[in-house]
């Protein structure tokens, strides 16, 4: 049996005028900067407005380690947010903007799947509303005030070799990875060591969706550092007096953007930091918005819980003083197969076996998530192929860890597909059982923390880091950094940093390859393994066959 493909679909949503979406939140149509029909920015005198107001109940979407098999982590927080407002709730849903780089590379996109999307698809995956062209402007014009800074005279005494600031694109594109600037002689400047990141890496994407308002932005962003002087103390952004230029050009990508699901329910698309390279989750004023529009407000956190929920947990939650009511960890019958041994090539078969053999990745996950003190729900993502045996084992292996599972089938069937899902997870949120906490302290030296996470999240016998990484460590905490959280930048296929073991792993170490501080943003970073902050694109890039059919249509995109 055929199905249509994710933009067949979206093409064929009947979607409602903009200024209907928000005027069912309540939000007026003064306070909506529209972009075309289907989009729109919600103005940040309307957000000031809700502060008073309730809160309502946040749901973390999270999942298992991704695998080649798919398992739809946006696909079902959209399938969710649809089968709560089916069931007579009012709920909203909060996700990440798409890059462009993995969408011509090969993760695809952002914007759910089946009948279970955000749309206008084809937008939320390319340009969107321009907030990504912003956030890689601002980090650009930072870049080249820092060069023209040393090149008229170098007042601060920045040492050029311990530049910290890289530059950012928003592409998957290796060959940036490690650069020379400045060459060509006098008239361009000193010579020196430089390299690109993702835009998605950067700083000032993690600043934009941590901030509170626009003066919180401003004041973040001058407390980066962009590099040190000969006496190793730190020249921070607002020495370079970029901060005021760089918050004008991020004005409108400050404001969350409104759209609809296929089933024209509300949504939230903002910001989109990565999870294995930063910290996963999409913008606070975004949530924190929401959580004052709706009763139930859905989330996700990128890739694996080991990743994503980890730093929705600590960085997210404890930064913006948020705590969910529920998890909903999203699993496949495909992907346990795969964590059992099986390859992608025969997961159309039944293999019962191979099903329980996997669910220990599955098992490890709800435990992690558990120890935040926030009850489990599993949803198990239904593919056509799955049997009605390997979904009961996968509902049995989860009842033996204490938590519930419900196949939902939001994929092929939209809400109708959510619906039980969707009275489990009230359900187990009217129970009340909720004590979120994180699971490490804001005083525990930065090194522990590091170790925390490695040994009760990854499950590893702990982090392997040199004397130079650990001097570094004590240093920032003399300077007064000794409180932030850790932003761990690892592979998300496994808890280890080897991508190829799958399953729950353990005997192993995470070696720490490098830190970072992002003073502005308020964590620390972890580089761990071969993690890189610049993609490279694979050996047949998705963009190979993206192109404009004779009807000036999108075709190739998903």
């Amino acid at each position: 049996m055929s199905y249509k493909s994710d933009i067949e679909i979206a093409r064929e949503a009947s979607k409602r005028p903009i200024q209907e979406i928000g005027d069912a939140l309540g939000i007026p149509s003064e306070h909506l900067l529209p972009y075309g029909h289907d989009k729109a920015k919600v103005s940040q005198d309307f957000i000031n407005s809700t502060k008073d107001r309730k809160d309502g109940k946040l749901i973390l979407v999270t999942a298992i380690n991704p695998t080649p098999a798919g398992e739809g982590k946006t696909t079902t927080t959209v399938g969710l947010g649809d089968g709560l407002n089916a069931i007579g709730k009012k709920a909203m849903i909060c996700i990440r903007e798409a890059s462009l780089g993995p969408n011509f590379g090969m993760k695809g996109g952002a914007a759910g799947g089946g009948y279970a999307q955000v749309v206008p698809m084809e937008e939320m995956n390319l340009h969107f509303t321009g907030d990504f062209h912003a956030i890689t402007s601002a980090h650009s014009l930072l870049s080249a005030m820092i060069d023209n800074h040393i090149y008229w005279g170098n007042e601060q005494e920045i040492d050029i070799r311990r530049v910290q600031w890289r530059r950012v694109v928003d592409m998957n594109d290796r060959a940036l990875r490690q650069i020379t600037a400045s060459l060509g002689g006098v008239a361009n400047g000193f010579p020196r060591e430089a390299g690109f990141d993702i835009t998605v890496a950067s700083e000032v994407m993690a600043i934009l969706c941590l901030a509170t308002d626009l003066k919180d932005l401003e004041k973040r962003l001058g407390d980066m550092i962009v590099a040190y002087r000969r006496d190793r103390t730190p020249v921070f952004c607002r020495d370079i007096k970029a901060e005021g230029a760089m918050t004008v050009l991020l004005k409108d990508a400050m404001q969350p953007n409104l759209v609809q699901t296929l089933e024209n329910n509300p949504a939230f698309v903002h910001g989109g930091p990565f999870a294995n390279i930063a910290h996963g989750c999409n913008s606070v004023i975004a949530t924190t918005t929401a959580l004052k529009l709706a009763d139930y407000v859905v989330t996700e956190a990128g890739f694996g819980a080991d990743l994503g929920a980890e730093k929705f947990m600590n960085i997210k939650c404890r930064k913006a003083g948020l705590a969910p009511s529920v998890v909903v960890c999203v699993a496949t019958v495909r992907a346990m197969k795969m964590n059992g041994g099986v390859a992608k090539a025969d997961l159309g078969a039944e293999n019962v076996d191979a099903v329980k053999a996997g669910c220990p990745n599955l098992g490890r996950h709800i435990e992690n998530l558990k120890s935040f003190g926030v009850p489990v729900v599993v949803a198990i993502n239904h593919f056509v192929t799955d049997t009605d045996a390997e979904v009961q084992a996968v509902k049995d292996y989860v009842a033996e860890q204490g938590a519930e599972a419900v196949l939902s089938r939001h994929w092929e069937l939209g809400s109708e597909g959510s619906a039980p899902l969707a009275e489990k997870v009230v359900e187990v949120i009217e129970r009340n059982d909720a004590k979120f906490e994180t699971i490490y302290a804001d005083d525990m030296p930065l090194a522990e923390k590091i170790q925390t996470i490695c040994q009760k999240i990854y499950r590893a016998d702990g982090a392997v880091m040199d004397k130079k990484i650990e001097d570094q460590l004590k240093l920032w905490e003399e300077q007064g950094y000794g409180n932030l959280p850790v932003c761990m930048a690892k592979t998300q296929y496994s808890f280890s940093t080897d991508p190829s073991q799958r399953g729950a792993p353990t005997g192993f170490t995470v070696p720490v390859r490098e830190v970072r501080l992002s003073a502005g943003a308020g964590f620390i970073v972890a580089v761990c393994g071969e993690i890189m902050t610049m993609p490279g694109l694979p050996r047949v890039p998705s963009a190979e066959s993206i192109r404009l059919n004779d009807a000036g249509q999108i075709e190739g995109l998903f």
